[in-house]
């Protein structure tokens, strides 16, 4: 399973962008039955959970710092899922990785990354 990630840019704090991510392959149809999710990682931090949705699309959980701002949904006949960001702020500056078949807030060694697009806010 690959997954590619775009929608990242350049926003001005309060604005919104919406990121999708793609999942190919020859299995490609395992990631409906897979928990997905976002991560970031900001210059000189580590690599934080953002927001999960499990496999139905049904239920999802967010990390504190999103504060209703963000929403992450899923199309398991694309076998995509996208992250909705709204009311940016410079602090969600970071690069942005969407990953499969989470445990939770983790990715296991089982899981999947895709290769992260940039999200850059100006204040």
């Amino acid at each position: 399973v690959q997954l590619q990630a775009s929608g990242g840019g350049l926003v001005q704090a309060g604005g919104s962008l919406r990121l999708s991510c793609a999942a190919s392959g020859r299995t490609v149809s395992i990631v409906s039955s897979y928990a997905m999710g976002w991560f970031r990682q900001a210059p000189g931090k580590e690599r934080e959970f953002v927001a999960g949705i499990d496999w139905s699309g049904g239920s999802t959980y967010y990390a504190d710092f999103v504060r209703g701002r963000f929403t992450i949904s899923r199309d398991n006949a694309k076998y995509t899922v996208a992250l909705q960001m709204n009311s940016l702020e410079p602090e969600d500056t970071a690069i942005y990785y969407c990953a499969a078949n989470l445990m939770g807030m983790v990715v296991p060694p089982t899981g999947y990354w895709g290769q992260g697009t940039q999200v850059t806010v100006s204040s």
